[in-house]
């Protein structure tokens, strides 16, 4: 063998060996001690979700895409100025009591008299501004809607997660649920109307009673959805709590559902207001409210020179009825992430 040829074999085998080190990258590592080559790894919550600086504010994205929209900012002014005279109207001056019968220099009482100067909405049948119970029956019908709103967001959000995320769960609430919604929410209605003493607190607790099971129904369906997606499963392979996973990973991504919800149920609960003081197991005639004056109006509506008692409360309830509805749709498209630049 010639020097070229053994120059050549060398070569050869050293370009082999660098072959293989190169295709096998644990190489290197296999003579080394095994307590050298694993080693625990350290866990750091913080650190697992620290990400590099950025000026995005998910709020602040929500905003500058509703804002975009020009009706809803308008409607969304018409339920700020109609919520501050609401409750501003009973301390402007010259304002009537909602409650007070009110009579002539002769003694007799006003009743049904058509709106002027002094009554602005007029009287009803018994001599009562309906300007101020106009505005007396709105903040109660408010008070109500807001309350139960407020009510089947929280427990319905809840019982939706939990619902939705913890798979041991499904079954109970799934039972509960279909205990509850196989009962019509007219009857509930009418049965806590029996058998409470008829009042605001009645009307709420009748409403909350199975006003939750849509809003946790909706939710559940929404974490099945997004429950076993990639980052659930990283953070849960992380270690990351099932509080943290629900608050951090689960409930923002719901926040335009939720709002949307609440928004809707605010005239719903109204609406269930008026139907059941419509059926005459509402609010006593005393509680002024939207569903006892649209019930009044409805009484002598097929009196052409009386139909402005059933107009004015009507007009009002469409108003909030209305406004809110499309607030909330343009709400809920701007808190979507997907519609952030």
């Amino acid at each position: 063998m010639n020097y070229r040829d053994h120059k050549t074999r060398q070569l050869d085998s050293v370009l082999s060996e660098e072959l293989r080190k190169s295709c096998d990258p644990y190489e290197a590592y296999r003579d080394l001690p095994e307590d050298e080559l694993f080693q625990p790894a350290q866990f750091d919550s913080s650190a697992a979700e620290r990400r590099g600086y950025s000026n995005y504010s998910y709020w602040g994205a929500t905003l500058q895409a509703f804002f975009k929209n020009r009706i809803a900012v308008f409607f969304l002014a018409v339920i700020v100025v109609t919520l501050v005279f609401t409750y501003i109207q009973p301390l402007l001056p010259d304002q009537k009591d909602p409650k007070t019968i009110y009579n002539d220099a002769s003694g007799i009482q006003i009743i049904n008299r058509s709106p002027d100067s002094e009554f602005w909405f007029g009287t009803n049948s018994i001599g009562q501004d309906l300007w101020a119970r106009t505005w007396a029956g709105t903040r109660t019908s408010l008070g109500i809607g807001f309350a139960v709103a407020c009510f089947e967001a929280l427990v319905g959000t809840l019982v939706g997660v939990l619902w939705g995320y913890v798979r041991k769960l499904d079954a109970f609430f799934t039972e509960l649920y279909n205990i509850f919604d196989n009962v019509p929410q007219t009857l509930v209605l009418i049965l806590i109307s029996y058998i409470m003493n008829p009042g605001v607190g009645t009307i709420i607790f009748a409403l909350c009673l199975t006003g939750w099971l849509d809003m946790a129904r909706f939710i559940r369906n929404q974490i099945v959805i997004i429950r076993d997606r990639d980052y659930n499963l990283a953070s849960r392979c992380l270690g990351t709590s099932t509080a943290r996973i629900v608050t951090k990973n689960l409930l923002p991504y719901l926040v335009s559902v939720i709002t949307l919800r609440m928004a809707l149920a605010i005239p719903s609960a109204i609406g269930n207001e008026v139907f059941v003081t419509y059926i005459g197991i509402g609010l006593p005639t005393d509680i002024p409210s939207l569903g006892n004056l649209v019930q009044a109006g409805r009484l002598v509506m097929s009196q052409p020179s009386l139909r402005y008692q059933l107009l004015f409360p009507t007009a009002v309830l469409a108003v909030i009825t209305i406004s809110l509805y499309i607030v909330g749709n343009s709400f809920a498209d701007a808190a979507d992430p997907r519609n952030h630049v």
